[in-house]
């Protein structure tokens, strides 16, 4: 992969406008700002360099193309996400402590995340982390080819579940407020005889979907992994 990163003889060293020295960490910290702040349409060139103090081609001297700094985006939360992680041998408790970091920080930065969670960056936290994973799945005794499949299944499963859980928590109140009225007041209302099913689980619907199942949806995906095993 090409680095996304110039010579640093053209890196910028006199101070911005503000007094910062631009480097890449505070670029991306100053992207990830703008993005919780105004969604993705809010990083641009122009205003991530008006943010910073800088004109917009002083960015470029660190990212050639904002694909390259969303990339750079994606692979900083990555990095947060495994910041001071240690494996600790046992592969169940190992992955469901990555699972909880994982959509833990994705629920900290949830406009960032969906913009950059489904991308690919090939870059060193991203790597590290596949290797992490796949060496604990490794080391419970899956075989390389079931590794790499139980990596995929697991990842997308957490990943799936953090954008999810990041839209509710950073949707519109008002129409989460509906979407939990709906359910109290639509399906604990439907007659038992044209839906058996739901009216016999409705007070445990409208219970349940106001919580996220991802702690429980985790514990089953491991349990069936265990499985696997045996």
């Amino acid at each position: 992969m090409t680095s996304s990163r110039v010579g640093s003889a053209r890196r910028r060293r006199r101070p911005t406008r503000g007094g910062q020295v631009l480097s890449e960490d505070l670029i991306v910290d100053t992207s990830l700002r703008l993005i919780e702040l105004h969604g993705a349409e809010g990083l641009s060139m122009r205003r991530l360099g008006a943010a910073l103090g800088a004109d917009a081609t002083a960015v470029y001297r660190y990212f050639a193309n904002k694909h390259q700094l969303l990339l750079a985006l994606a692979d900083e939360l990555i990095g947060r996400t495994f910041a001071g992680f240690e494996p600790t041998g046992q592969w169940q408790r190992d992955l469901r402590t990555l699972a909880g970091l994982i959509h833990g920080v994705n629920l900290a930065h949830p406009r960032a995340a969906a913009v950059v969670t489904a991308r690919v960056t090939g870059r060193p936290h991203e790597l590290a982390a596949v290797e992490t994973i796949i060496g604990i799945l490794r080391g419970a005794g899956f075989t390389p080819a079931q590794a790499v499949r139980h990596y995929h299944c697991f990842i997308s499963l957490v990943l799936a579940f953090s954008a999810l859980d990041s839209a509710m928590c950073s949707g519109d109140k008002a129409e989460l407020a509906a979407e939990t009225a709906t359910w109290r007041e639509v399906y604990r209302e439907l007659p038992a005889g044209q839906y058996p099913n739901i009216a016999e689980g409705a007070d445990l619907l409208v219970a349940q979907m106001r919580h996220s199942p991802f702690e429980a949806t985790v514990e089953l995906f491991l349990s069936a992994l265990a499985a696997r095993l045996d």
